[in-house]
């Protein structure tokens, strides 16, 4: 879904109350009045787990997809800029892979580093903001999908436009959770991570860099005229959703946007805190837990990436569903750059990685686990799984694991438990004890 705002209408006043309306002819019910912890389709749902019993499926993913109320974007912009290898790109290594690959495939980037806590300043930003050549564009992220962190985009904005440099803000962690950024060039985020399904995605931009030019994909609804030796296109928006439209992802965003700005931002932010806090704080305080990136006081969304001593992330992720009922991510989130320096890891480490996994073997590749949390999720959700993360960095686990190396995941032994646990052919195993 691609929208765009015509000189009549100000930038300001339609994302005035930090979302875009999204014009819909369905009528929605009457308001209510929402307060979270509010209630995802699928909460409370009964798992089987390890030891026999039923647990009620608790989902720390968030930051992934969220559930749903009950109630390709960025690639998008890289071609309609026209970018050559001549421009620069300036980005960070904080950035999802969706904000790394397109700019980097199309143009040169100049990056931002973090430091040890996964954070940057201001002024490395604006130091590579100066660097010549001058670059075309500033991509940044509205928040880190691993530990959450919120960068200050009101003043990184404020420094690109200073020295006239347009700036495209992914704001995919941030749209449910905070106002977005009125004051940037172009905002990218989709719908399945703030609780609407059907995947809609969203590029939001000024009108006239989609006036001109051919679109980004090609096909029926983008034309006013077809020759076949001429074609006309039609004007934007239209002009660069190709087919048939995502409608029921439109109107489900319309709804989810709507859900949202009932319960109002003071009652959102105010929830994302108090459980930001309790996670980040109660995971930091665990023997053996390592957290990730800000220190647990620091302003973060309520995500959290963490390690386990002496167990694997991703054994630890399969412990916590199969044992407790609960989701986690783990791996590298898609942010590889950015997570090989929260784990501080060096280059002959990374190469050897890298040598593993190019020999089809994954059982050995770094990476952390993540929680995530939504509106949906309560305190008592929180103590929940510090309590499971505590059991697994402290106890073995009740039965064995096998690994697939081609994957890397665990999965509990098939069939009856066994100790010690028969060897499964090209898989290794994890036993209690």
């Amino acid at each position: 879904m691609v929208t765009s705002l015509s000189p009549d209408r100000p930038r300001g006043t339609e994302l005035e109350r930090g979302y875009l309306a999204v014009p819909a002819r369905v009528p929605l019910p009457p308001p209510r009045v929402l307060a979270p912890p509010v209630p995802l389709v699928g909460d409370e749902m009964p798992v089987p787990c390890v030891d026999g019993t039923e647990r009620p499926y608790l989902s720390f993913d968030a930051a992934a997809s969220t559930g749903a109320l009950g109630q390709a974007a960025l690639n998008h912009l890289a071609y309609r800029l026209r970018l050559s290898r001549q421009d620069v790109v300036v980005t960070t290594v904080v950035e999802h892979h969706a904000n790394l690959l397109p700019w980097s495939r199309a143009a040169t980037c100049r990056y931002v580093e973090c430091g040890p806590d996964g954070t940057f300043s201001l002024g490395a930003v604006e130091a590579a903001l100066d660097e010549r050549p001058a670059p075309r564009l500033l991509a940044v992220t509205g928040a880190s999908n691993i530990t959450g962190w919120l960068p200050d985009t009101g003043q990184i904005i404020t420094a690109a436009h200073h020295r006239g440099i347009p700036v495209v803000v992914d704001v995919a962690q941030l749209a449910p959770h905070r106002p977005l950024p009125a004051d940037a060039d172009f905002l990218a985020w989709n719908g399945h991570k703030m609780y609407a399904p059907f995947g809609a995605g969203i590029l939001v931009g000024p009108r006239e860099r989609f006036a001109d030019g051919d679109p980004f994909l090609a096909g029926g609804g983008a034309v006013d005229l077809v020759d076949l030796d001429e074609v006309v296109w039609t004007g934007p928006p239209d002009r660069e959703e190709a087919g048939s439209p995502n409608v029921i992802g439109a109107v489900a965003l319309h709804a989810a946007i709507d859900t949202l700005g009932q319960i109002g931002w003071p009652a959102l932010i105010g929830h994302d805190r108090c459980i930001a806090r309790s996670l980040r704080r109660g995971l930091a305080s665990i023997p053996g837990v390592r957290l990730l990136g800000p220190g647990p006081d620091a302003e973060t969304l309520p995500v959290a990436a963490f390690t386990v001593q002496g167990v694997p992330h991703a054994l630890v992720a399969a412990r916590l569903a199969a044992e407790e009922g609960i989701g986690v991510r783990h791996g590298c989130f898609c942010a590889h750059p950015y997570l090989i320096r929260l784990l501080g890891l060096g280059r002959e480490e990374v190469h050897r990685y890298r040598d593993q996994v190019r020999r089809g073997d994954r059982s050995t590749m770094p990476g952390a686990v993540r929680a995530s949390a939504g509106i949906n999720t309560t305190n008592d959700d929180v103590q929940r799984l510090l309590a499971a993360v505590a059991r697994v960095a402290a106890e073995a686990p009740p039965v064995p694991y096998d690994q697939d190396p081609h994957t890397g995941d665990y999965h509990p032994s098939t069939g009856a438990p066994t100790w010690p646990p028969r060897p499964h052919p090209g898989r290794r195993s994890c036993s209690p004890g």
